[in-house]
């Protein structure tokens, strides 16, 4: 499929700016292109094909977290750290540390508004929720960002 060696690269780098580790990326987009097949008569009815998509990775990251193996097998996303690190990097990492331990739905608002540039609506329209669930969220992710990242220039 065309669309399907178009769009993995985008699919991949969202997967990984979700869950913070290119293997479970790659099994995030592994299962949304599996469930885009099964559904491509509905994903090609919609609206736009990539937000259909893109809602179908969000929530294969979300229902991850519900799966009774995801409860008993925790990986820890280390990033190892190199001895020569450029200017930038420690700033960087000590981000994606902090949003690793945020709540999978606050990671997703702050990845979809943030570094998908999405908007609230396209944000709750991806997340299948309200536009004041997508505020809320974000103010919360926002909060929690600023506590675990304290002591950082804003």
């Amino acid at each position: 499929m065309e669309y399907v060696q178009a769009r993995t690269p985008m699919l991949r780098r969202l997967a990984y700016r979700l869950c913070g580790q290119w293997t479970t990326a790659d099994d995030l987009v592994q299962e949304c292109l599996v469930a885009l097949y099964r559904h491509w008569r509905k994903a090609t009815a919609a609206e736009s094909i990539d937000a259909y998509v893109r809602a179908m990775l969000i929530h294969a990251y979300l229902a991850e977290s519900r799966r009774p193996w995801a409860r008993r097998v925790r990986t820890a996303a280390e990033v190892p750290v190199p001895a020569m690190i450029p200017p930038g990097i420690e700033d960087r990492l000590d981000v994606r540390a902090a949003l690793a331990r945020l709540t999978r739905g606050q990671r997703a608002v702050l990845v979809l508004r943030y570094w998908e540039d999405l908007d609230v609506a396209q944000t709750a329209a991806a997340l299948g929720c309200s536009t004041g669930t997508v505020k809320s969220q974000t103010s919360y992710a926002i909060a929690a960002l600023r506590r675990l990242l304290e002591g950082h220039a804003s």
